[in-house]
């Protein structure tokens, strides 16, 4: 990830833009040295909130799983195919 100033930003940001969308990569902005910002291209950022979205559902399952709130396929299955035969 490389990083740009926010001075830098202001004076080229459709360059920077570019940078971001042909790259792939996010950029950080610092103000005062420090990261304050970061720009991303769409697809990316797209890319990266899917990921997110799947590992909070496997963490869900991981909590749900150690509060023994599961039931096994079998059962799954079983009640699957009870909904199947009475249409």
């Amino acid at each position: 990830m490389s990083s740009r100033t926010v001075s830098h930003v202001k004076a080229h940001l459709a360059e920077v833009i570019e940078a971001a969308r042909e790259s792939g990569e996010a950029i950080t902005i610092t103000q005062n040295g420090e990261g304050t910002a970061v720009l991303q291209d769409v697809a990316s950022y797209e890319a990266m909130r899917r990921s997110l979205a799947m590992l909070k559902l496997v963490a869900q399952g991981e909590r749900d799983l150690a509060r023994g709130r599961s039931i096994s396929q079998q059962r799954v299955f079983s009640a699957l195919r009870q909904r199947l035969a009475a249409r």
